[in-house]
């Protein structure tokens, strides 16, 4: 008759344990080091912003097409920077990255470029997201996304 904890079962699982508790182990201890990827959507955002606000400097007749985009990245970087803190309010918040600062005049194209990027950008990370977040990088890269096309 067979039983279920025949010896070469119960030797089979003990030496199979450790190393399921030692991933389990390290999976662990590797999600609250690794950087939130919301992180650089933010960073994105504010570049965005600069780049837009760099370009309707350089050109007003810009500014109607491109002033609704400042502020809806500026927007963005603020809810990606509120949505940091609460989901780690235990983590120090990072000190944004400066914008880089844009060379020569920037115009309605590089600017296209750029949102273009971040909502591709946006996309990918909307794809890993838990339920709780993907609505937030999602309603980005979909903002992103269309203000691309109205650029184009």
């Amino acid at each position: 008759m067979d039983t279920p904890w025949s010896r070469r079962r119960v030797l089979a699982g003990l030496l199979l344990l450790p190393p399921a508790v030692a991933g389990c182990a390290l999976g662990r201890a590797a999600g609250p080091t690794e950087p939130d990827p919301l992180i650089a959507l933010a960073d994105a955002a504010r570049a965005d912003a600069a780049l837009a606000a760099a370009a309707v400097a350089a050109d007003q007749g810009l500014a109607a097409a491109l002033q609704p985009l400042v502020e809806a990245r500026t927007q963005h970087a603020d809810a990606l920077d509120g949505e940091i803190a609460r989901l780690s309010p235990e983590r120090p918040t990072p000190t944004p990255t400066p914008p880089p600062a844009p060379t020569g005049r920037p115009g309605r194209a590089e600017v296209q470029r750029a949102v273009l990027a971040s909502g591709r950008a946006a996309g990918q990370v909307a794809l890993g997201m838990p339920p709780d977040r993907v609505g937030l990088v999602a309603s980005v890269a979909a903002c992103c996304n269309t203000y691309a096309e109205v650029l184009a």
